[in-house]
């Protein structure tokens, strides 16, 4: 199935030849029309699957052909209710892409800095929010957002509302929801306190559930790094020194990291380009040319800049940061070991990402292995999952499990360790 099968006006279709997409994943190919008939949907699916872009389409869609454009005020017609600044941010980075070629204003607001820039768009009038709770109700309390002419509201990763403790700020959110409103509701899991959630604020919904993607090809070699997060740039720069590393696309989470990382390994002479979200189309197809005829060695790019980026014979994936979402490491990486092919694929860990670190190996259901033998190694904290650390042979790029009843030979990590 094609986008163009599933009655997606023409802007929107626009906008997604821009980005590359031609082929809705499940998710998006069951969703987008239920939402177009503006049913309310319940959806069993984690990040990773799509699924921003299964209700950022059609709510696009929708809010654009309810557009009245002699109206001076703009009320908020759509709300997104998602758990972290991070998810916030991709999201909104999904509506200014997707909606790029409509009138359509949105604004992400999260708590965690000034309120000033936030306040000031939503003076101006926003079409579509996109909020964590806490600062939410915060704004709501101040007289800066009004809900009352809402008529779409999405409740995003409500399992993970439970995790965080929000569901209590998200019950006195939907006490400020009109009566008369589609609501869109999604969750990865449906524990009994959910589906409680669920049933409360859902009229009629239509299930939908798609299987996310959770397995690693057998031919990719993953390994990690503990490092601190102020040595990854030397350890980056450690690596690459070896000439044997072809070619590789290193990850970050955000578009300033891209740019970042970019910088400073031309600075240090090697060949690289960034590809994100505020690069123009031409831009991005030029620097993805370049690394695909090996004219440049190294692209690093955001989550969202790299979908679709399909590079024959792609040696190494690197994680500068680890995601915050465990199913988008799986994305990552899948990059690399294509059609049988072999690949390497290496993550970077700092104290403050060993959750993300300890979600993905849960996801993928094994451990990845731990490379301690380099210039920069970092001990984990308490609380990381324990893993075998193997040692690195850089002749050849290959790995080695240390092997424990040699005593010159590292020691493992524990989980007792507290330095």
């Amino acid at each position: 199935m094609l986008f163009t099968d599933l009655q997606i006006m023409e802007p929107i279709l626009k906008a997604l030849q821009t980005e590359g997409y031609t082929n809705p994943t499940p998710i998006q190919e069951k969703a987008i029309p239920i939402i177009l008939k503006k049913h309310d949907l319940l959806g069993c699916a984690q990040t990773g699957t799509g699924k921003t872009a299964a209700f950022a389409i059609p709510i696009i869609q929708l809010l654009h052909n309810q557009q009245t454009p002699t109206k001076s005020y703009r009320p908020v017609k759509a709300l997104i209710l998602t758990p972290t600044r991070e998810l916030a941010i991709q999201i909104g980075e999904s509506f200014a892409a997707y909606g790029r070629y409509t009138n359509l204003r949105h604004q992400v607001i999260f708590g965690g800095v000034p309120q000033k820039a936030q306040t000031d768009a939503l003076r101006a009038g926003v079409d579509i929010l996109i909020a964590t709770p806490g600062r939410l109700l915060d704004l709501m309390n101040q007289g800066f957002i009004s809900l009352q002419h809402l008529n779409l509201f999405v409740l995003d990763e409500a399992d993970r509302m439970l995790d965080m403790g929000f569901v209590h700020d998200v019950k006195r959110v939907i006490t400020k929801l009109p009566a008369k409103r589609q609501t869109l509701f999604f969750s990865a899991t449906m524990p009994p306190e959910i589906v409680k959630l669920a049933d409360t604020i859902l009229v009629n919904p239509v299930k939908v559930e798609v299987t996310p993607v959770s397995s690693t090809a057998h031919t990719i070699e993953q390994a990690v790094y503990y490092v601190q997060k102020n040595d990854k740039k030397p350890l980056l720069l450690h690596l690459l020194a070896d000439s044997s590393i072809e070619t590789a696309l290193i990850f970050t989470r955000t578009k300033h990291g891209a740019d970042k990382v970019a910088k400073d390994l031309n600075r240090a002479g090697i060949g690289a380009e960034a590809i994100h979200g505020n690069k123009s189309q031409n831009a991005r197809q030029r620097a993805l040319t370049n690394f695909k005829t090996r004219q440049t060695r190294v692209l690093v790019a955001t989550d969202i800049a790299a979908r679709g980026i399909d590079v024959e014979e792609l040696t190494h994936v690197i994680n500068f940061e680890l995601p915050n979402v465990p199913e988008t490491y799986v994305h990552r990486i899948g990059r690399t070991g294509r059609a049988g092919a072999n690949g390497i694929a290496w993550s970077f860990c700092d104290a403050e990402e060993q959750l993300y670190l300890r979600d993905i190996n849960k996801l993928i259901a094994k451990t990845i292995p731990v490379i301690q033998d380099h210039p920069y190694p970092m001990t984990p904290v308490a609380h990381s999952k324990a893993a075998t650390p193997i040692t690195e042979n850089k002749a050849n790029g290959s790995f080695n499990k240390s092997n424990s009843r040699n005593r010159n030979a590292p020691k493992r990590w524990s989980n007792a360790s507290k330095n």
